[in-house]
Protein backbone atom coordinates (compact mmCIF):
# COMPACT_ATOMS: atom_id res chain seq x y z
CA UNK A 1 0.00 0.00 0.00
CA UNK A 2 1.20 3.58 -0.80
CA UNK A 3 1.29 6.31 1.94
CA UNK A 4 -0.75 9.34 1.37
CA UNK A 5 -1.57 12.30 2.66
CA UNK A 6 -4.04 15.11 1.14
CA UNK A 7 -3.43 18.79 1.43
CA UNK A 8 -6.50 20.95 1.44
CA UNK A 9 -9.53 19.64 3.88
CA UNK A 10 -12.46 22.00 1.65
CA UNK A 11 -15.57 19.78 0.41
CA UNK A 12 -13.76 17.79 -2.16
CA UNK A 13 -10.75 17.27 -0.14
CA UNK A 14 -13.24 15.74 2.38
CA UNK A 15 -14.69 13.55 -0.15
CA UNK A 16 -10.86 12.53 -1.20
CA UNK A 17 -10.43 11.79 2.52
CA UNK A 18 -12.97 9.61 2.76
CA UNK A 19 -11.99 7.38 -0.33
CA UNK A 20 -8.54 7.32 0.62
CA UNK A 21 -9.17 6.07 3.77
CA UNK A 22 -11.37 3.26 2.21
CA UNK A 23 -9.08 2.38 -0.68
CA UNK A 24 -6.86 -1.07 -0.29
CA UNK A 25 -4.35 1.09 -2.23
CA UNK A 26 -3.54 3.44 0.21
CA UNK A 27 -2.96 3.62 3.53
CA UNK A 28 -4.10 7.34 4.87
CA UNK A 29 -1.75 8.61 6.89
CA UNK A 30 -3.28 12.15 7.60
CA UNK A 31 -3.66 15.90 6.02
CA UNK A 32 -2.85 19.20 6.13
CA UNK A 33 -4.88 22.02 5.97
CA UNK A 34 -3.65 26.21 5.84
CA UNK A 35 -7.12 26.70 8.30
CA UNK A 36 -5.75 25.02 11.55
CA UNK A 37 -9.68 25.78 12.95
CA UNK A 38 -11.12 23.94 9.93
CA UNK A 39 -8.05 20.97 9.94
CA UNK A 40 -9.13 20.50 13.74
CA UNK A 41 -12.55 20.12 13.38
CA UNK A 42 -12.02 17.84 10.51
CA UNK A 43 -9.70 15.70 12.44
CA UNK A 44 -12.26 15.64 15.23
CA UNK A 45 -15.11 14.64 13.33
CA UNK A 46 -13.99 11.87 10.89
CA UNK A 47 -10.66 10.70 13.28
CA UNK A 48 -8.50 11.70 10.40
CA UNK A 49 -4.48 12.95 11.45
CA UNK A 50 -4.34 16.22 10.85
CA UNK A 51 -1.00 17.42 10.86
CA UNK A 52 -0.40 21.26 11.36
CA UNK A 53 2.75 21.45 9.46
CA UNK A 54 3.25 20.59 5.30
CA UNK A 55 6.28 19.51 5.46
CA UNK A 56 5.58 17.17 8.38
CA UNK A 57 2.77 15.17 6.21
CA UNK A 58 4.92 15.32 2.77
CA UNK A 59 7.92 13.48 4.75
CA UNK A 60 5.72 10.77 6.24
CA UNK A 61 4.35 10.10 3.04
CA UNK A 62 4.67 8.61 -0.86
CA UNK A 63 1.80 10.20 -2.42
CA UNK A 64 0.79 13.96 -1.91
CA UNK A 65 -3.16 14.79 -2.82
CA UNK A 66 -3.42 18.42 -3.30
CA UNK A 67 -6.97 19.87 -3.08
CA UNK A 68 -6.27 23.12 -1.82
CA UNK A 69 -7.16 26.19 -4.18
CA UNK A 70 -6.03 26.75 -7.29
CA UNK A 71 -3.40 29.05 -6.20
CA UNK A 72 -1.45 27.02 -4.65
CA UNK A 73 -1.11 24.09 -6.37
CA UNK A 74 1.92 25.33 -7.82
CA UNK A 75 3.61 25.47 -4.27
CA UNK A 76 2.11 22.42 -2.74
CA UNK A 77 3.34 20.87 -5.72
CA UNK A 78 6.76 21.73 -6.19
CA UNK A 79 7.18 21.13 -2.20
CA UNK A 80 6.32 17.74 -2.57
CA UNK A 81 7.93 16.54 -6.04
CA UNK A 82 11.58 18.57 -4.31
CA UNK A 83 10.96 15.76 -1.37
CA UNK A 84 10.62 12.72 -4.14
CA UNK A 85 7.17 12.40 -4.07
CA UNK A 86 4.26 11.34 -6.49
CA UNK A 87 1.35 13.97 -6.95
CA UNK A 88 -2.02 13.54 -7.70
CA UNK A 89 -3.32 17.22 -8.25
CA UNK A 90 -6.92 18.33 -8.32
CA UNK A 91 -8.09 20.16 -12.22
CA UNK A 92 -7.14 22.51 -13.16
CA UNK A 93 -3.41 21.77 -12.60
CA UNK A 94 -2.28 25.14 -11.81
CA UNK A 95 -2.69 29.09 -12.25
CA UNK A 96 -0.45 29.78 -14.27
CA UNK A 97 0.92 27.85 -18.24
CA UNK A 98 4.53 29.06 -16.58
CA UNK A 99 3.48 27.21 -13.59
CA UNK A 100 1.92 23.93 -15.39
CA UNK A 101 5.11 23.33 -17.51
CA UNK A 102 7.36 23.82 -14.66
CA UNK A 103 5.74 21.03 -12.35
CA UNK A 104 6.29 18.62 -15.40
CA UNK A 105 9.75 20.21 -15.32
CA UNK A 106 9.95 18.79 -11.76
CA UNK A 107 8.16 16.02 -11.74
CA UNK A 108 11.00 14.59 -14.51
CA UNK A 109 13.79 15.74 -13.04
CA UNK A 110 13.02 14.21 -9.80
CA UNK A 111 11.41 11.01 -11.15
CA UNK A 112 8.29 11.02 -9.78
CA UNK A 113 4.65 10.47 -11.36
CA UNK A 114 2.27 13.07 -11.45
CA UNK A 115 -1.36 12.66 -12.38
CA UNK A 116 -4.13 15.56 -12.82
CA UNK A 117 -7.97 15.02 -11.34
CA UNK A 118 -9.50 15.53 -14.46
CA UNK A 119 -12.50 13.39 -13.29
CA UNK A 120 -14.58 12.94 -16.32
CA UNK A 121 -12.53 10.74 -17.75
CA UNK A 122 -13.46 8.08 -15.56
CA UNK A 123 -17.25 8.78 -15.57
CA UNK A 124 -18.70 5.36 -16.73
CA UNK A 125 -20.93 7.36 -19.42
CA UNK A 126 -18.03 8.47 -20.97
CA UNK A 127 -15.68 5.34 -20.58
CA UNK A 128 -18.40 3.19 -21.98
CA UNK A 129 -18.43 5.08 -25.43
CA UNK A 130 -15.05 6.65 -25.76
CA UNK A 131 -13.38 4.00 -27.93
CA UNK A 132 -16.07 4.57 -30.37
CA UNK A 133 -15.64 8.52 -30.49
CA UNK A 134 -13.11 7.67 -33.79
CA UNK A 135 -12.32 11.22 -35.75
CA UNK A 136 -15.01 13.29 -34.37
CA UNK A 137 -15.53 16.46 -36.93
CA UNK A 138 -18.37 18.37 -34.80
CA UNK A 139 -18.58 18.14 -31.16
CA UNK A 140 -21.08 20.15 -28.62
CA UNK A 141 -20.69 20.11 -25.27
CA UNK A 142 -23.43 22.00 -22.38
CA UNK A 143 -22.21 21.99 -18.67
CA UNK A 144 -24.64 23.96 -16.77
CA UNK A 145 -24.90 24.19 -13.05
CA UNK A 146 -27.17 25.96 -10.38
CA UNK A 147 -25.13 28.83 -8.42
CA UNK A 148 -22.69 27.99 -6.20
CA UNK A 149 -20.28 30.20 -4.58
CA UNK A 150 -17.84 27.51 -4.05
CA UNK A 151 -15.56 28.06 -6.87
CA UNK A 152 -16.27 31.54 -8.18
CA UNK A 153 -12.55 32.89 -7.27
CA UNK A 154 -12.11 31.31 -11.31
CA UNK A 155 -13.65 32.09 -14.45
CA UNK A 156 -16.43 29.53 -15.40
CA UNK A 157 -13.80 28.09 -18.08
CA UNK A 158 -11.15 26.45 -15.06
CA UNK A 159 -14.42 26.00 -13.04
CA UNK A 160 -16.40 24.08 -15.06
CA UNK A 161 -15.57 24.17 -18.94
CA UNK A 162 -12.37 22.67 -18.43
CA UNK A 163 -13.44 19.05 -17.83
CA UNK A 164 -14.87 19.55 -21.63
CA UNK A 165 -11.62 20.72 -22.39
CA UNK A 166 -9.89 17.74 -21.60
CA UNK A 167 -12.42 15.11 -22.42
CA UNK A 168 -12.20 16.71 -25.97
CA UNK A 169 -8.53 16.73 -26.40
CA UNK A 170 -8.55 13.18 -25.31
CA UNK A 171 -10.73 11.91 -28.72
CA UNK A 172 -9.85 14.68 -31.16
CA UNK A 173 -6.27 13.49 -32.40
CA UNK A 174 -5.14 17.29 -33.92
CA UNK A 175 -3.64 20.87 -32.57
CA UNK A 176 -5.82 23.01 -31.91
CA UNK A 177 -5.91 25.84 -34.88
CA UNK A 178 -7.86 28.95 -33.56
CA UNK A 179 -10.48 29.84 -30.79
CA UNK A 180 -13.12 32.56 -30.80
CA UNK A 181 -14.94 32.90 -27.34
CA UNK A 182 -17.08 35.19 -25.07
CA UNK A 183 -18.14 35.44 -21.85
CA UNK A 184 -20.39 37.28 -19.19
CA UNK A 185 -20.21 38.06 -15.47
CA UNK A 186 -23.62 38.19 -14.10
CA UNK A 187 -22.89 37.72 -10.40
CA UNK A 188 -19.22 37.20 -9.77
CA UNK A 189 -16.31 39.21 -10.57
CA UNK A 190 -15.13 36.87 -13.50
CA UNK A 191 -17.08 35.34 -16.48
CA UNK A 192 -19.99 33.12 -15.34
CA UNK A 193 -21.62 31.88 -18.71
CA UNK A 194 -18.60 31.28 -21.37
CA UNK A 195 -19.31 30.06 -25.10
CA UNK A 196 -16.11 29.06 -27.12
CA UNK A 197 -15.45 27.52 -30.52
CA UNK A 198 -12.48 25.63 -30.80
CA UNK A 199 -11.41 24.65 -34.26
CA UNK A 200 -8.62 22.27 -34.86
CA UNK A 201 -6.30 21.59 -37.94
CA UNK A 202 -7.92 18.36 -38.80
CA UNK A 203 -10.91 20.68 -39.55
CA UNK A 204 -13.13 19.49 -36.54
CA UNK A 205 -15.00 22.04 -34.14
CA UNK A 206 -16.05 22.11 -30.73
CA UNK A 207 -18.80 24.51 -29.18
CA UNK A 208 -18.55 24.59 -25.74
CA UNK A 209 -20.72 25.94 -23.25
CA UNK A 210 -20.47 26.32 -19.38
CA UNK A 211 -22.57 28.47 -16.72
CA UNK A 212 -22.81 28.54 -13.14
CA UNK A 213 -26.12 30.72 -12.74
CA UNK A 214 -28.58 27.99 -14.98
CA UNK A 215 -31.79 27.37 -13.11
CA UNK A 216 -31.26 23.43 -13.63
CA UNK A 217 -27.82 21.02 -13.97
CA UNK A 218 -26.58 19.60 -17.28
CA UNK A 219 -23.30 17.93 -17.91
CA UNK A 220 -24.05 17.02 -21.82
CA UNK A 221 -21.54 16.40 -24.90
CA UNK A 222 -22.35 15.54 -28.35
CA UNK A 223 -19.94 13.83 -30.82
CA UNK A 224 -20.86 13.75 -34.62
CA UNK A 225 -18.65 11.79 -37.09
CA UNK A 226 -18.80 9.86 -40.25
CA UNK A 227 -21.88 7.80 -39.83
CA UNK A 228 -22.17 7.92 -36.11
CA UNK A 229 -23.89 10.06 -33.39
CA UNK A 230 -22.91 10.15 -29.89
CA UNK A 231 -24.68 11.85 -26.56
CA UNK A 232 -22.73 11.38 -23.42
CA UNK A 233 -24.58 12.55 -20.41
CA UNK A 234 -22.26 12.98 -18.03
CA UNK A 235 -25.02 14.17 -15.08
CA UNK A 236 -27.18 11.05 -15.26
CA UNK A 237 -24.41 8.71 -16.81
CA UNK A 238 -26.01 7.45 -19.69
CA UNK A 239 -25.60 7.32 -23.25
CA UNK A 240 -27.31 7.50 -26.72
CA UNK A 241 -24.93 6.17 -29.50
CA UNK A 242 -26.81 6.26 -33.45
CA UNK A 243 -24.67 4.62 -36.29
CA UNK A 244 -25.75 4.49 -39.80
CA UNK A 245 -24.61 1.66 -42.36
CA UNK A 246 -25.22 0.68 -45.89
CA UNK A 247 -28.91 -0.46 -46.11
CA UNK A 248 -29.82 -3.90 -46.99
CA UNK A 249 -31.10 -4.54 -50.81
CA UNK A 250 -34.26 -5.64 -48.97
CA UNK A 251 -35.51 -3.69 -46.18
CA UNK A 252 -37.28 -5.01 -42.93
CA UNK A 253 -40.34 -3.48 -41.76
CA UNK A 254 -38.78 -2.48 -39.04
CA UNK A 255 -35.85 -0.99 -40.77
CA UNK A 256 -34.99 2.52 -40.29
CA UNK A 257 -34.39 3.92 -44.07
CA UNK A 258 -32.73 7.42 -44.74
CA UNK A 259 -32.07 8.32 -48.80
CA UNK A 260 -29.95 11.13 -49.76
CA UNK A 261 -30.22 13.42 -52.76
CA UNK A 262 -27.94 11.01 -54.47
CA UNK A 263 -29.79 8.28 -53.93
CA UNK A 264 -27.89 6.40 -51.74
CA UNK A 265 -29.78 4.42 -49.17
CA UNK A 266 -28.51 4.18 -45.16
CA UNK A 267 -30.01 2.17 -42.82
CA UNK A 268 -30.00 3.96 -38.75
CA UNK A 269 -29.62 1.46 -35.61
CA UNK A 270 -29.18 2.27 -32.21
CA UNK A 271 -26.25 0.90 -30.25
CA UNK A 272 -26.29 0.69 -26.24
CA UNK A 273 -23.45 -0.29 -24.39
CA UNK A 274 -23.12 -1.64 -20.84
CA UNK A 275 -22.26 0.94 -17.97
CA UNK A 276 -20.47 -0.09 -15.25
CA UNK A 277 -21.35 2.28 -12.30
CA UNK A 278 -18.22 3.45 -10.36
CA UNK A 279 -17.22 5.78 -8.19
CA UNK A 280 -15.30 8.31 -10.22
CA UNK A 281 -12.57 9.79 -7.99
CA UNK A 282 -12.06 6.94 -6.36
CA UNK A 283 -11.09 5.22 -9.69
CA UNK A 284 -8.97 8.06 -10.84
CA UNK A 285 -6.93 7.83 -7.49
CA UNK A 286 -6.76 4.22 -7.83
CA UNK A 287 -5.69 4.01 -11.67
CA UNK A 288 -2.89 6.43 -9.95
CA UNK A 289 -1.78 4.17 -7.12
CA UNK A 290 -1.61 1.59 -10.25
CA UNK A 291 0.60 3.92 -12.22
CA UNK A 292 2.69 4.29 -9.63
CA UNK A 293 2.80 0.43 -8.36
CA UNK A 294 3.22 -1.05 -12.08
CA UNK A 295 5.67 2.00 -13.54
CA UNK A 296 3.22 2.84 -16.33
CA UNK A 297 2.20 6.14 -17.69
CA UNK A 298 -1.15 8.20 -15.46
CA UNK A 299 -4.57 7.85 -17.23
CA UNK A 300 -4.54 11.91 -17.11
CA UNK A 301 -0.61 12.95 -17.45
CA UNK A 302 0.70 16.31 -16.40
CA UNK A 303 0.88 16.67 -19.90
CA UNK A 304 -2.85 16.39 -20.42
CA UNK A 305 -3.14 18.80 -17.66
CA UNK A 306 -1.41 21.58 -19.30
CA UNK A 307 -2.56 20.93 -22.35
CA UNK A 308 -6.39 21.55 -20.91
CA UNK A 309 -5.14 24.45 -18.85
CA UNK A 310 -3.14 26.26 -22.29
CA UNK A 311 -6.33 25.62 -24.34
CA UNK A 312 -8.45 27.13 -20.92
CA UNK A 313 -6.14 30.09 -20.43
CA UNK A 314 -6.43 30.69 -24.68
CA UNK A 315 -10.27 31.20 -24.30
CA UNK A 316 -10.12 33.55 -21.45
CA UNK A 317 -8.06 35.75 -23.17
CA UNK A 318 -10.28 35.63 -25.85
CA UNK A 319 -13.28 37.23 -23.45
CA UNK A 320 -10.28 39.60 -22.50
CA UNK A 321 -9.25 40.78 -26.46
CA UNK A 322 -12.93 40.73 -27.40
CA UNK A 323 -13.63 43.43 -24.48
CA UNK A 324 -10.76 45.32 -26.07
CA UNK A 325 -11.51 45.87 -29.37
Amino acid sequence: MLKVGVLGAGHLGKIHLRLLNQSEKYQLIGFYDADSINGKKVADEFGYQYFENINTLIDSVDVVDIVTPTLSHFDCAKKAIEKGRHVFIEKPITNTLKEALKIQELAKQYQVKGQVGHVERFNPAFSAVKEQIKNPMFIETHRLAEFNPRGTDVPVVLDLMIHDIDAILSVVDSEVKQINASGVSVISRSPDIANARIEFKNGCVANLTASRISLKNMRKSRFFQKDAYISVDFLEKKVEVVKMKDAPEVAGDFDMILQNAEGEKKQIYFENPDIEQNNAILDELETFADAISENQEPVVTLQHGTQALKVALEIINSFENQSVQ
